[in-house]
């Protein structure tokens, strides 16, 4: 096989970004499959850091091809941003190198009023059952609901104003009805869409297209494809911790819905594994690391929000779920990023088992009252204090970091593939090729 799925094996944040511009060196074509710009990948390439959330990273590598799946939902105006940050940084991003599908869904301005009233107290009484995800706020959720209930608005759609306005104007109805009666927040009014529809067309009509037949000759004639995801294997739809999740599938099973590829065409699956783990906004963290030490690990991490730059909640390695991860995406090799964040933060933990109701499991519960219950068995780890940037070679790490990876490598049910030990491109110990 000459693809690669890129998959978060955790709460997203694991590092993608530079996995996925590494890989892009090898990679033909470059495929986002799922997700929204609440997804945000961090670079660093010499002495440049870039941040990017809808086009996928590989657009950095001069030559190759990028493609924007259907199963992405896409913010035009985050999109047009991103692609004139680009080229005012000197990267060039034109239609013959980026294709945007036509049938990916708009994030439109009432999604994303509609996710921020959905996160604020209703007004008056009631209203007690509410959830409050914590999301981006990027209106994510509502555009996959619209995808779903047939009421969306696809790219094409930016290129038929008649087709726009009759869509947008049967969305506002019911909008407009939530806004004001339930949510007490002004209507929207269709000229403002329409306007705003103009302005993107005018800007991304020459990158919207059907992205799947270049796809399908890519893999007909061999060459090498990189599906890139967004967010993690636990904030999957079906599978995370519900509700506490992201709007669409996450596995690589959703590569073939969101990109128009075969499942016999998924060939390495590489999970994406922090040395540690984080999550953002709500939902059970069973190994989050409160008080000090956990904020010593934030400041050591970075881990504020590439989108949001909201804190992230960090904790120990969490076995458990890179392992359950593994199974539902068929995990063939892993790539454990951020392990010079653990220099001088021993001793360390590893949960290898959860503990619920007196009895060990070796899975996370699908239920979230089951796994709010549950207690890390964690197996110690010395640690190391030692600088581990120039390390290229597993036997150029210290003693504490190698015992570290042989117990990540035995307790989440893959083989090592990569490591990374430091944000530059060249701060990687690569173990297998991967094309």
């Amino acid at each position: 096989m000459t693809s690669v799925a890129v998959v978060g094996t955790q709460w997203g944040d694991e590092g993608k970004g530079k996995v996925v511009d590494l890989l892009t060196e090898e990679a033909d074509l470059v495929v986002r499959f799922q997700g929204g710009n609440n997804a945000g990948h961090t670079l660093v390439v010499g002495a440049e850091t870039y941040a990017l959330h809808l086009i996928p990273s590989g657009i950095l590598h001069p030559g190759k091809a990028a493609l924007i799946g259907n199963g992405v939902v896409v913010d035009p105006d985050v999109l047009i941003g991103e692609i004139e940050a680009l080229r005012s940084r000197g990267v060039e991003v034109n239609p013959r190198q980026l294709t945007v599908s036509a049938s990916a869904h708009v994030i439109m301005p009432y999604h994303k009023a509609l996710d921020a009233a959905r996160e604020s107290p209703l007004p008056g009484p009631g209203g007690e059952g509410r959830v409050f995800i914590g999301t981006t706020g990027r209106g994510i959720g509502p555009a996959y609901e619209d995808k779903a209930s047939r009421q969306g608005l696809r790219m094409r759609d930016l290129l038929d104003p008649a087709a726009f306005a009759a869509r947008a104007k049967a969305a506002l109805l019911e909008k407009n009805a939530l806004f004001t009666a339930l949510y007490g927040i002004p209507a929207m009014g269709l000229p403002e869409l329409e306007a705003l529809r103009a302005g993107w067309a005018a800007k991304l009509a020459p990158f919207i297209g059907d992205a799947r037949p270049a796809l399908w000759k890519a893999v007909r004639e061999g060459r090498h494809v990189l599906f890139e995801g967004a967010q993690g294997a636990q904030l999957d739809i079906d599978h995370g911790t519900y509700p506490y999740v992201t709007s669409s599938t996450t596995l690589s099973g959703g590569i073939c819905g969101g990109s128009g590829t075969a499942p016999r065409d998924i060939g390495t699956v590489l999970g994406l594994v922090k040395a540690y783990t984080s999550r953002v906004g709500e939902g059970p963290f069973p190994t989050e690391i409160t008080g000090p030490a956990g904020d010593a690990l934030r400041e050591a991490g970075r881990e504020y929000g590439t989108t949001t730059g909201r804190p992230r909640r960090c904790g120990h390695l969490d076995a458990v779920a890179v392992r359950t991860a593994a199974a539902l995406c068929g995990i063939t090799s892993l790539a454990v990023t951020k392990l010079d964040v653990l220099s001088g933060l021993g001793p360390l933990k590893i949960a290898r088992a959860y503990r619920l109701d007196g009895s060990e499991i070796d899975f996370m519960p699908q239920d979230i009252r089951d796994l709010e219950r549950c207690e890390p068995v964690y197996w110690d780890y010395a640690g190391f204090a030692e600088d581990i940037s120039r390390a290229r070679l597993i036997t150029d790490l210290p003693k504490g970091a190698r015992e570290y990876l042989e117990g990540v490598e035995e307790l989440c049910g893959a083989p090592l593939g990569l490591v990374s030990v430091g944000p530059e491109r060249g701060e990687t110990i690569i173990l297998e090729s991967f094309f």
